[in-house]
């Protein structure tokens, strides 16, 4: 839970912060999907639901996808790359869902989608 004075840059250090702690971990290349806004439990269910997102779709809101272009750029920087042997795709997307909140808090949740959830399938 953040305070609403941390504002947009606590929710990029935030964010930056957790990828770089889980460095190689997660197996990336990683799908980071965020929940800002609403309680913490509605935000940690909108992360979680943010994963889940087509890689094509960004935030309607364009405040929203521009700070989703930001920390992917942000986070691609970090050079934690493919399965953490360094380079500059550390991450494909991020997806944020917000939501209402309560002027004094500021909740944010993030998830990491491993590579184990990356799958798709064809009915032939």
């Amino acid at each position: 839970m953040l305070v609403p004075a941390d504002g947009v840059q606590g929710i990029k250090q935030f964010v930056l912060d957790t990828v770089e702690k889980a460095g190689p971990n997660p197996c990336p290349p990683i799908i980071i999907g965020m929940g800002i806004g609403g309680s913490f439990e509605s935000a940690a269910i909108m992360a979680k639901q943010a994963t889940a997102l087509p890689l094509s779709r960004s935030n309607p809101d364009p405040r929203y996808k521009a700070l989703e272009d930001g920390l992917l750029r942000a986070v691609n920087a970090l050079g934690i790359g493919p399965g953490g042997t360094g380079g500059v795709t550390t991450a494909l997307k991020v997806h944020i869902l917000q939501a209402p909140t309560h002027i004094a808090g500021l909740p944010v949740a993030i998830n990491i989608c491993c590579h184990a959830a990356r799958h798709a399938s064809v009915t032939l």
